[in-house]
């Protein structure tokens, strides 16, 4: 629980005072802030196989420390034999101090566990938010080798109040995140 309040403390006395001078900002108000990390894992196969939706929430859980909601289909797609409201995936919304535990433990343990791993890129959705895709949840020490049945992936995405792409590169650069081209 201590290296979570560093983090906070961190972009409290670091981070939000470089961004304030950095962007010439006339208010703190106006510095941008991570507001939540939404895990969400995409399991088509769920559609066979019910157990998969029980596994993934389990690993979730074990990953984020919080208990995920199963997703559900909006609409009956046959050619997937797809059925409205069939549970097709698991996500959990990260906020406040576990937030903060996860993306410490993400930054310092699970990003270089990824095989080859050269830096993430730096494509965010055009209001600052970034989207980060892992292809294997084992990369998460959380995880056991041993219990895995399937590798699946899963998307990271870090919401933040950033009115600019530049506004959030720079927030999540200065949180940690390795981006392959530190030059934006």
């Amino acid at each position: 629980m201590a290296n979570t309040a560093k983090l906070k403390d961190v972009y409290a006395e670091q981070i939000a005072p470089a961004l304030m001078k950095q962007f010439n900002y006339s208010s703190p108000m106006q510095i941008p802030v991570l507001k939540k990390i939404v895990v969400n894992q995409g399991l088509g196969d769920a559609t066979a196989d019910k157990k998969i939706i029980e596994v993934a929430m389990n690993e979730i859980a074990q990953i984020t420390g919080q208990k995920p909601v199963a997703t559900v289909s909006k609409k009956d797609i046959s050619n997937f034999r797809l059925r409205k409201k069939m549970p097709i995936g698991v996500m959990v919304t990260l906020r406040r101090q576990k937030m903060y535990e996860f993306l410490e433990r993400l930054i310092r343990v699970s990003l270089p566990r990824i095989r080859d791993f050269k830096g993430i890129e730096a494509k965010f959705d055009g209001r600052g938010n970034y989207t980060l895709g892992i292809q294997e949840q084992i990369i998460f020490p959380e995880i056991n080798i041993d219990q895995v049945d399937k590798i699946n992936g899963m998307n990271i995405t870090f919401v933040t109040s950033a009115q600019t792409d530049a506004e959030g590169y720079a927030l999540l650069k200065a949180f940690g995140l390795p981006f392959k081209n530190a030059n934006k």
